[in-house]
């Protein structure tokens, strides 16, 4: 591609940055701004969301026709609502979640959901001919080109339907429901009419059909329905959530105005750092958030709170792209490359890091996507997409820019590219470092950490969260500061052992926690209570969470499996791509000693053990991977070129090599998190504390675990090598 051609379309990656950055904040014609444009979860646009377990024994085919009928029920009462962007999901066997957005009455909404389906076939004057009970059966058949529907009814609603039709056609039924006709059955599910078939004869024996040229979707939703009301089953409330839309839109504006100072302070230090380099990675990354908020806006992706935190992970992350790419071409051009020759070379070289790298990162997040609940799939999915645009805006934009940079007379020298004028490139630390000496310091700090948060879990346990122990969560604004040990008193003859602690601005807020799992009534009339004393209402409560016993013991369960199932693919990946498993085995003890750290941490200093925490934990398998891979590839190559050393030479020479690019990449990372852990709500803060802390440790762990367990693992390779070598020196000497 000639200079003019790369001009041109640098030229137009601008304007199309400027145009893009235009309408994300302020909208154009008929487009919002993304902020408008954007799908919002119930954490940010309040509102409840139900899990309900059936209570059944049945398992296989009959477990996943009857939950298939029963959210076709809870489908149909919830657009009865008429709130849009409802959904009603399947999770697990035997669990349904129920989502409803900007509800007023969450009360009514829970005891609407939960109620057990009510079917009945009237006549046109409003008389019951026959229940759901009465309902054996009701299947889809094709009628040429059209689709009809099935009926079958036990011993005693054939005897009824037959007298039902009979009397409908008798001329004496007068019409008092609006649309239905005197010779018309109507099929209502929760007093709402789903059909009302015409009756053209009397029917007997038990089965009928229903035909009016339906679609073969309305006859298996119609048909779904009416199963549904045949087919009741108990549904428990094991978890819920309601939230105002008060506390999750100030969450949001403080997250953005977080975001954008975390992205400031990124955009100074690449300037800072690597000068024109940097600002080409600027370029880049403003390119990066546009594309990657408007392609979830395009996808549908609905934004949560914990997504906000991937989105800012995420630039962390789009950055270590670019700051390998750097590193390579310094690298280049102090091994006395010319500028142009370098930035090729530089690219080529970084190319095959970055793509291993971000692709360890993507393994994690898949999996996180597959076993994690509701808002842990968005957290994944979320981090999926920056890891995609990532690699974009690396690969091919930041490359279009520094080759014209490397075409231009103008800015083709060292001191635009990171490198001194006598061809040394400029770094944060300059000074070189003996990893492998003091390996095994490195490895009883690791231990001993691990051991004390060992100790602390066996004496006093882990801070685990309702979501894990199940119990109950209210937050409610009180107009005021009121006495905490008032509150507690006011509550005594609930037996709840609460843990009441103060929340919002002025502390006129209160959070109520207990570890008994509390139904919708129940908290309820805790409010009315509190009501008697306060004067608040059901708007006042601003969140109510519900967990029963068995999702902390899922969400454990899931956590390990995704582990396990993460740092099986990872390994698989870095053994292919290494050719050698004791890359792999190093990777993935690097991540156990991860999270354990991470464990350890919490287990010391207390912090809350909870879903969040869970995603981080997650997200940490895949970042410190990252880390890891970027310094592999370094050994790696350095083995192949200077094949005479010996593996410690060569671990501590990649190891010092690329470890300013780790101690950028942290860094920049940790800066983006800061502003967003200060200033923003708990429930981000429960993902960003476990994040932070993982990143450290990450970074750490690449350089003092992972490289010299590595070591450790060639060194029976080293010995036998060199044994080979000196019985090949002694046989040429005779």
């Amino acid at each position: 591609m000639n200079v003019n051609v790369k001009r041109g379309l640098a030229v137009l990656v601008i304007i199309a940055l400027v145009f893009g950055w235009f309408v994300t904040l302020f909208g154009i014609g008929g487009v919002d701004s993304v902020k408008d444009a954007l799908k919002y979860g119930l954490d940010i646009n309040g509102g409840v969301y139900v899990v309900m377990e059936a209570q059944t024994d049945l398992t296989g085919d009959e477990l996943a026709e009857l939950m298939d009928q029963t959210r076709a029920v809870l489908d149909n009462r919830v657009n009865q609502m008429g709130v849009a962007e409802s959904s009603v999901t399947i999770e697990g066997d035997k669990r349904l979640r129920v989502e409803i957005p900007g509800v007023d009455n969450a009360e009514e909404a829970i005891e609407a959901i939960g109620r057990t389906a009510k079917l009945t076939f009237i006549l046109a004057d409003g008389t019951i001919v026959v229940d759901g009970s009465n309902v054996k059966d009701a299947q889809i058949a094709t009628d040429g080109s059209n689709y009809k529907i099935l009926l079958e009814f036990d011993s005693e609603g054939a005897g009824l339907f037959e007298e039902g039709t009979r009397k409908a056609l008798s001329g004496e039924v007068t019409s008092s429901i609006d649309g239905v006709l005197s010779n018309q059955i109507a099929i209502v599910l929760d007093n709402e009419i789903i059909t009302h078939p015409e009756v053209q004869n009397v029917i007997s024996g038990g089965s009928c059909e229903i035909t009016g040229g339906y679609t073969k979707e309305e006859a298996s939703t119609t048909a779904a329905l009416i199963r549904g009301g045949a087919l009741p089953v108990e549904l428990v409330e094991i978890q819920s959530s309601v939230q105002t839309a008060t506390i999750g839109a100030d969450a949001l504006d403080k997250s953005i105005v977080a975001g954008a100072i975390g992205l400031g302070i990124v955009f100074v230090l690449m300037l800072v750092f690597y000068g024109m380099l940097g600002l080409i990675a600027d370029i880049a990354l403003l390119l990066y958030v546009v594309l990657f908020l408007w392609a979830m806006v395009g996808m549908g992706v609905v934004l949560t709170l914990p997504g906000i935190a991937a989105l800012i992970l995420s630039i962390g992350m789009a950055v270590d792209a670019n700051v390998i790419i750097f590193a390579r071409i310094k690298e280049e051009i102090a091994a006395g490359k010319s500028i142009r020759v370098a930035v090729d070379a530089g690219f080529k070289n970084a190319l095959t890091t970055v793509l291993d790298a971000q692709i360890t990162t993507l393994i994690a997040a898949v999996v996180l996507f597959e076993v994690g609940t509701t808002s842990v799939k968005g957290f994944a999915l979320t981090l999926m997409i920056g890891i995609v645009f990532s690699i974009f805006t690396a690969v091919v934009v930041t490359q279009l820019f520094i080759s014209l940079l490397a075409s231009s007379k103008k800015f083709a020298k060292n001191k635009y590219f990171g490198v001194n004028e006598d061809g040394t490139p400029k770094q944060l630390l300059n000074k070189t470092f003996s990893f492998i000496k003091h390996r095994k310091v490195f490895y009883l700090i690791s231990v001993v950490i691990i051991v004390i948060g060992l100790v602390f879990m066996m004496i006093g346990g882990m801070n685990y969260g309702i979501d894990f122990t199940g119990g109950t969560n209210i937050q409610v604004e009180m107009g005021k500061q009121v006495d905490i040990s008032e509150v507690e008193d006011t509550l005594k003859d609930y037996e709840l052992d609460p843990t009441i602690i103060y929340a919002g601005e002025g502390n006129t807020q209160i959070v109520i926690k207990t570890i008994k799992s509390l139904e919708n009534a129940e908290r309820a009339e805790i409010i009315e209570t509190l009501g008697a004393k306060y004067g608040i209402t059901q708007e006042d409560v601003l969140a109510s969470e519900q967990f029963g016993p068995s999702v902390g013991d899922e969400l454990k369960a899931n956590a390990v499996k995704a582990v396990i199932i993460a740092a099986i693919g990872m390994l698989i990946y870095i053994v292919f791509r290494f050719r050698s498993w004791k890359y792999g085995l190093s990777a993935v003890v690097g991540v156990a000693h991860d999270v354990l750290m991470v464990i350890a941490f919490y287990a010391i200093f207390g912090f809350t053990v909870n879903n969040p925490f869970i995603a981080a934990i997650l997200t940490l398998v895949g970042y410190s991977i990252n880390d890891t891979i970027v310094i592999f590839d370094r050994i790696r190559e350095n083995k192949r070129i200077y094949n005479k050393d010996n593996n410690e030479t060569n671990i501590d020479r990649s190891l010092n090599q690329t470890l300013n690019r780790t101690i950028m990449t942290s860094l920049t990372t940790l800066v983006v998190m800061v502003p967003l852990c200060i200033m923003v709500s708990a429930s981000i803060r429960e993902f960003i504390i476990p994040l932070m802390v993982g990143v450290i440790v990450g970074c750490l762990s690449s350089i003092f675990v992972c490289s010299p367990l590595y070591y450790d693992l060639c060194r029976n390779e080293e010995t036998t090598k060199y044994m080979r070598a000196t019985a090949k020196t002694k046989k040429t000497n005779k």
